[in-house]
């Protein structure tokens, strides 16, 4: 087994040491202004997403619309949840999550797509994750070891999008049947 690299003594006196920075300690191993910009952006998409999919639950209609607006409103509340997870998380390292709406598209990394039919909501849905998919799994290798904490978050939503991203193709799969 490896050894410590500081001693008990040296971790307590550190301990002491810049308290109003709470659990941000001399060992955080990650740029913490930049992962805290890449969290709003994570913040920004995960909203577009939740108004994504609230106004493809209010539109949607037709023959098979009742199974799919119930999905799109499963997604819309797991996405708000994540949202709140990023939330906190952003501001447990210190920073502000970024709520401003004037600038909530351009942050994100999915697009805000209306859709017009069923079948074109949950194709811009599908999209929508498989970009989420994409970045996040970039942001996983990205933060490394350098912030175990938000790359555990991440990893935690990116298994939710890839479940999203599932459901809707099997959605998908119905309405061309």
């Amino acid at each position: 087994m490896a050894e410590f690299l500081t001693d008990i003594r040296t971790l307590r006196d550190r301990a002491r040491e810049k308290m109003s920075l709470g659990p941000i300690t001399d060992t955080y191993g990650a740029d913490l202004n930049r992962v805290i910009e890449v969290l709003n952006e994570v913040l920004a998409t995960e909203i577009v997403c939740v108004l994504r999919y609230k106004r493809h639950y209010y539109m949607a209609e037709g023959i098979n619309s009742g199974p799919v607006a119930a999905e799109f409103l499963q997604h819309a509340n797991e996405e708000q949840g994540h949202a709140d997870m990023v939330a906190q998380r952003i501001v447990q390292l210190q920073g502000e999550p970024d709520f401003n709406p004037a600038t909530l598209v351009d942050r994100s990394h999915a697009e805000y797509a209306e859709g017009t039919t069923l079948k074109d909501m949950i194709e811009e849905d599908l999209i929508a994750e498989r970009v989420a998919i994409s970045s996040y799994q970039e942001i996983i290798r990205w933060l490394g070891s350098g912030d175990p904490t938000s790359r555990r978050m991440i990893e935690e939503i990116l298994a939710m999008e890839e479940e999203h991203a599932d459901d809707l193709l099997t959605l998908l799969k119905e309405i061309k049947a």
